[in-house]
């Protein structure tokens, strides 16, 4: 928006980013936390774009957005399981297993910024709203983790997508303007405040790598 470019051609340009990211990504033998969170950081980028696409420019809206991608979510989800047994992120050893891993990660990340629009706009909750939403939703995922037997595999994805749209409506907060309920930074002071709290938080919680087999 700001550069003028249209939800097109930026996805166009996320998705190639995030694809090269990946690509390095499932090469390594070794984790490497900050290249993993710069895939995390293109897989967002490229979700905004494309479920600004969706929502916009398909004139599809927020609804219809949100369903398209959560039905591309749950069919990646399906062919994962159909192809290797597993959805479990504990079972991802494999180039064929990590491929599918991002590529739910991509969907996880455009299906929650759609959702993150909607709650926010159509629902009428504004950013600060849909913010307590999506973050009380957060909170019962970490109860039902803690205090039940629910499959934990349900929770992660579940959590994960509820991740974006409280990043998604959070951003919003961060650059819209006053009188839409934002604090109207530009977007790249947005930006810049929201890389300086990932970057502190690599640094300040620990990483744990996973066994990855080639």
């Amino acid at each position: 928006m700001s550069m003028g470019l249209g939800y097109l051609v930026g996805t166009i340009i996320f998705m190639t980013l995030f694809v090269a990211a990946v690509a390095v990504q499932i090469r390594k033998k070794k984790f490497h936390p900050l290249l993993y969170w710069a895939t995390i950081i293109a897989s967002t980028t490229v979700g905004t774009t494309l479920a600004d696409f969706a929502d916009r420019s398909l004139g599809i809206g927020y609804f219809g957005g949100s369903v398209l991608l959560g039905i591309l979510l749950i069919a990646t989800l399906l062919g994962w399981y159909k192809t290797l047994g597993s959805i479990d992120v504990g079972s991802v050893h494999s180039p064929q297993a990590e491929a599918f891993y991002w590529l739910t990660i991509m969907f996880s990340q455009t299906l929650g910024t759609a959702l993150g629009d909607w709650t926010a706009d159509t629902a009428g909750l504004g950013y600060l709203g849909a913010a307590v939403i999506f973050g009380g939703g957060l909170l019962l995922l970490v109860a039902a983790y803690y205090f039940t037997a629910i499959s934990r595999t349900l929770l992660f994805w579940s959590a994960f997508v509820l991740t974006r749209p409280l990043g998604a409506v959070v951003g919003d907060f961060l650059d819209k303007p006053i009188a839409q309920g934002g604090l109207e930074f530009s977007r790249y002071s947005a930006t810049g405040v929201l890389l300086l709290a990932i970057v502190i938080l690599i640094i300040a919680l620990p990483q744990r790598a996973a066994q990855k087999s080639h």
